[in-house]
Formats: structure tokens, sequence, C-alpha cells
């Protein structure tokens, strides 16, 4: 499991994964996230509640919107395998979050 936070006004790094799945839950604040499956491209806005599946293969984006930092947990199946499971892709927004 693994706990994910940006800044108010911040946009992740859009990446995709190689071998994993992930289910995300949000737990703070409010953001978009973008995927892309294929020809499927979709923005879901997210705040605390809302969960979203992340399919492998799936291109994908999150950014905070709002006043307070966008709070994420994720499972990821199988379990995470290492540092060169996702890699960077195209993404909806500029990226203006550093890792």
């Amino acid at each position: 499991m693994a706990h994910f936070e940006l800044q108010p006004g911040q946009t992740s790094k859009a990446v995709a994964h190689r071998t994993v799945e992930e289910i995300w839950f949000f737990l703070a604040g409010r953001g978009q996230m973008w995927r892309r499956q294929d020809d499927r491209e979709e923005i879901v806005a997210v705040e605390p509640g809302v969960c979203l599946t992340i399919p492998l293969g799936t291109h994908f984006q999150f950014r905070a919107l709002g006043d307070e930092p966008l709070a994420a947990i994720a499972v990821t199946m199988p379990p995470w395998p290492g540092e060169d499971e996702a890699y960077p892709v195209g993404g909806k927004w500029s990226e203006t979050a550093s890792d």
C-alpha cells in the first residue's frame, strides 16, 4: 500500500505501469485524475471517498485543485516489483510536482 499527496495546484508526472494494477482511494482534498487506455480517455473528479482503478497499461496523471493537499492511498496488485515499474508517458497536463 502506498500514500500519495500533492500540494494545492500541483500536477503529477504522467505514468503507466508495466506489470501491476492499482486501486486508489482518495482521503482528502479535491482534484482530477486523467486516465487513458487504448482509445478510451477520461477525466474523473476526485475527492474524499472516491475510489478508482488503474488497470495494467493505463496512462494516468492527477492534479490537486482547491486549497488543501490531495491525498490518496493505493493498493498495488501484484506487489510493487521495483523502481522500473512506472514509466513516463505523455500526459493531459504539464507536470508541476517533483518526485
